[in-house]
């Protein structure tokens, strides 16, 4: 069993749904944990809503089979839990969730068609955090021929000085290069920064916190 999402709705929280507005039926839509796309608009009942805190996979109510339906029973797609949150009027969930592959049985990410092309600023930052997600599964698996699990593995010493090497090679191409190759460097830099904080255990939101903190206490983002 999958440990219920630290946050948001827990077991104990079942009652404060209101079941009866729509008999027994809630509306459940899911949004990519990560990205803040829409993902899909499923109906739960509160064995559902129950069978996905506990499972850590998202359960509804099929209407049509009058059943419970895990997403992803006989795909594969499963969405991930993260987070249940209630709306004002206790009446609507808020699935936060990461999935496993196609959300649509048309092979779309989302049910509402493919992600646009053109996406938000906030949504292209998000990719960083995927990319912590890769780094740590790297590590973790050390699949052969995998760059990150070898430098990895030579310790945090090799690691600062690569990204020490990949800072000395943005700023030389800042004065002497095109803007693609130093779009190139830098997306380097951001990778072996991310590798780095790995190294110490830490995370990216804990640099983008402490940005956060110096904003508010100096009215505004520089030094």
């Amino acid at each position: 069993m999958s440990t219920p999402p630290a946050t948001g709705l827990q077991l104990g929280d079942l009652e404060r749904v209101d079941w009866q507005k729509l008999g027994g039926l809630v509306p459940a839509i899911v949004q990519h944990a990560r990205r803040g796309s829409v993902l899909m608009l499923g109906y739960m009942t509160r064995e559902a809503l129950r069978a996905t805190l506990e499972r850590g996979r998202v359960v509804f109510f099929s209407r049509s089979r009058q059943r419970l339906w895990e997403k992803g029973e006989t795909s594969g797609n499963f969405l991930q839990l993260v987070d249940v949150r209630l709306d004002c009027d206790a009446d609507a969930l808020l699935v936060s969730a990461l999935p496993a592959g196609a959300v649509c049985h048309t092979g779309s990410a989302s049910c509402f068609g493919d992600e646009p092309a053109a996406r938000t600023a906030a949504e292209r930052l998000s990719f960083l955090a995927e990319l912590e997600q890769v780094i740590d599964q790297r590590i973790a698996d050390h699949p052969e021929g995998s760059y990150t699990a070898r430098l990895y593995a030579r310790g945090i010493r090799r690691v600062a000085q690569k990204l020490g090497e990949e800072g000395l090679e943005v700023a030389l191409a800042a004065v002497s290069e095109a803007d693609a190759p130093l779009i190139g460097e830098c997306a380097d830099l951001l990778y072996h920064l991310l590798l780095l904080l790995r190294a110490r255990s830490l995370p990216l939101t804990a640099v983008i916190e402490e940005l956060a903190q110096r904003h508010a206490e100096r009215g505004g983002p520089g030094r």
